[in-house]
């Protein structure tokens, strides 16, 4: 159930990159959003990236931290270069970054999302597009984060630019 407005995505085209939590893309598809997958390109303009670093962080480790992180600019890098820097329209950019719990290196990729947000919310500001960082504490739920998610990726969500939302407990 969430707490949005219904509808409150209709219009806006999501890309998802990185297999993105079901949840996260059940909650965007609830709220009115196309979602794209990051395969080829997008056909039509898109106002915003879900990139989930779970997936290729894995069970963690210092090759899958590289993973991680490179995969992370691979898909804003292409992403930004083919729609939200041409279409000069901004976008916003959200980063979702392993639980503590997800290997021995998920503190080192939780902290590369963050500078990589930060970094880009300054670059990029003038192109428009923002950038945040979400770090999910042990017990967060997918739900929980798929609201943020949601909320982010809103016109609302536009205020945010280079913050990390760290949700629940880290431990």
């Amino acid at each position: 159930m969430t707490l949005l407005r219904t509808n409150l995505l209709s219009e806006r085209v999501i890309a998802l990159a990185g297999e993105v939590r079901p949840a996260v893309a059940a909650e965007l598809s609830a709220l009115g959003a196309h979602l794209h997958p990051d395969e080829g390109g997008p056909e039509a303009p898109v106002h915003g990236l879900v990139y989930d670093a779970a997936a290729s962080f894995g069970a963690g480790g210092p090759a899958a931290l590289r993973a991680a992180v490179d995969d992370a600019w691979s898909a804003i890098h292409a992403i930004a270069t083919a729609a939200f820097i041409p279409s000069g329209q901004g976008a916003v950019i959200v980063l979702l970054a392993p639980r503590p719990r997800d290997g021995q290196y998920a503190s080192a990729v939780r902290a590369a999302l963050e500078n990589l947000a930060r970094t880009l919310s300054i670059e990029w500001a003038r192109f428009a597009i923002t950038t945040t960082a979400i770090a999910p504490g042990a017990g967060t739920t997918d739900e929980e984060i798929a609201a943020l998610v949601a909320f982010l990726v809103s016109p609302a969500g536009g205020y945010f630019s280079g913050c990390r939302f760290e949700l629940g407990a880290v431990g």
